[in-house]
């Protein structure tokens, strides 16, 4: 975004500064639909969010002296509406239905700002933001009779264009109005979307964000002036107003001309322009015993044919694989000419080259000549996988029951059977309790099997041990029978 605002103040002499900047609002959300009795249930139901913004705003005025100002911006916005309703007498045993719809968003505004005034100047402006949707939460409570009989809480809000989602991109346009001073300025904000953000489920309405706030921001370090760019027909770096050939590309030795020869004479000027010279000698060479191009007074190598750039000796071999430098891909490091000087490739890097890598494409091993490892017989995985579902521990803890120790006997034996295989070992919770007491939980469980079957003679090489929590769960968790299937140990086999 602020790339953005570079580019475009490139061709207006802008004085940039950024500002960083921050505030509370109040927001609403404009539903239209057709249900009936629409009009009283949003007037006496719904109620705004009250949130806060913050980010970064760039200001950039056309001119030294120009009042008006781009301002483009990245600013965080807390949006969305309250629902709460009281059933008086309550309808059936139902007293009170409340909800929440948040939704957040990174905002792009792209503002035109009017500024008057000296030391306190009043500011006043507006134009159109698009919004990313970043997160959100919906929540949903019953209060009967007999106390709150349902609840729910909804943070990973779905996207897309689907009834229940929500849309991505959100659009519309924004105002400001405010005050200056110095580094600072105090602004009261107002914006409108234009599209609707959210796709309801069973009937068809139109939501969109309006929110209504103040903000405060401070100027962050000194004015970066940015300068126009130079013109420069011939794109040789040097700016037309000083090249004396700026329909040419040259070189800076030469004012910009072309040097053929690079002798540092300016073919213009040069007697033997396809020949490197002399300025005494007017571009001409004077001695040349190696047959180079160069003069033998200001050859390095006056016997050895050389080249001007490397003042007339060859082009240097760094590595001293007999591929010079500037045909060498690798220069530092020794190759072969049948590589462009660099060693022997390793295309899928293995560590097992190409040349006696019979899977070039594929990552392998040395084991199996650059081939990955075949895959772990079926039988093996299933009698694994059918000894992971039977290992049980103490509730709450990582000490193992013993039912589970025979399980594991059969693992360190297949182990001990197949020397080739690795194991790894994965512990996971269900979303009951705290998350760090989960994660911690899940990792000892992972151990302690790690411990039992080092104990059992299985070199710890081939094992690893990991914990998750409740991180990858193979359920939603809502029932009892769910959270006891995430409550598990996973053991996979590889090569």
């Amino acid at each position: 975004m602020f790339l953005l605002a570079v580019l475009f103040a490139a061709g207006i002499h802008a004085q940039l500064r950024i500002a960083l900047v921050g505030g509370g609002h109040q927001s609403t959300v404009i539903e239209e639909n057709n249900i009936t009795g629409w009009d009283t249930a949003t007037g006496n139901y719904y109620s705004g969010r009250i949130g806060i913004h913050g980010g970064f705003v760039a200001d950039l005025p056309f001119s030294a002296k120009s009042k008006i100002s781009f301002q483009p911006g990245v600013i965080f916005h807390m949006k969305g509406r309250k629902f709460s309703r009281t059933y008086n007498p309550p309808l059936s045993n139902v007293i009170n239905k409340k909800s929440t719809q948040y939704v957040n968003y990174i905002d792009i505004p792209l503002n035109l700002v009017f500024k008057f005034g000296r030391k306190a100047k009043f500011i006043i402006g507006g134009g159109p933001y698009g919004s990313f949707f970043f997160n959100g939460k919906e929540t949903a409570q019953t209060t009967t009779t007999t106390g709150v009989s349902a609840a729910s809480e909804n943070d990973d809000l779905p996207v897309g264009k689907k009834e229940g989602q929500y849309e991505v991109l959100n659009y519309g346009v924004n105002g400001l109005a405010g005050i200056e001073i110095g580094r600072v300025f105090i602004t009261a904000n107002y914006s409108r979307g234009l599209n609707d953000f959210y796709h309801p489920i069973g009937y068809t309405g139109s939501f969109k964000h309006q929110v209504i706030g103040g903000t405060i921001g401070i100027f962050l370090g000194n004015t970066v002036k940015i300068e126009k760019k130079p013109k420069d027909k011939d794109k040789d770096g040097i700016p037309d107003d000083k090249d004396q050939c700026p329909d040419e590309a040259g070189t800076a030795l030469t004012n910009g001309c072309p040097d053929k020869d690079g002798d540092g004479i300016a073919d213009k000027d040069d007697k033997c322009p396809d020949q490197g010279g002399t300025k005494s000698n007017n571009g001409c060479p004077i001695s040349d015993r190696d047959k180079d191009g160069l003069n033998d007074n200001d050859d390095k190598c006056p016997d050895i044919a050389g080249v001007a750039r490397f003042e007339g000796c060859p082009v240097p071999d760094t590595d001293k694989d007999g591929v010079n430098d500037e045909e060498d891909q690798c220069p530092k490091i020794p190759g072969l000419a049948k590589y462009k000087g660099c060693p022997i490739p390793d295309g899928d890097g293995d560590g097992v080259n190409d040349d006696v890598d019979k899977c070039p494409t594929e990552k392998g091993t040395a084991m199996y000549n650059g081939c990955p490892p075949p895959p772990v017989e079926k039988e093996v995985i299933e009698k694994v996988n059918y000894a992971a579902k039977r290992i049980q521990f103490q509730s709450g803890k990582a000490i193992l029951l013993p039912a589970s120790l025979k399980v594991l006997d059969d693992v360190a034996a297949l182990l001990k059977t197949n020397p080739g295989l690795q194991l790894g070992i994965e512990g996971h919770t269900s979303a009951d309790g705290g998350l760090a007491f989960n994660m911690k939980l899940s990792e000892d469980r992972a151990l302690s099997v790690k411990n039992y079957l080092l104990k059992k003679g299985v070199d710890e090489s081939r094992l690893r041990a990991e914990g998750f929590g409740p991180t990858r769960p193979l359920n939603q968790g809502k029932t009892t029978a769910e959270r006891i299937q995430n409550r598990r140990v996973e053991l996979k086999l590889s090569n």
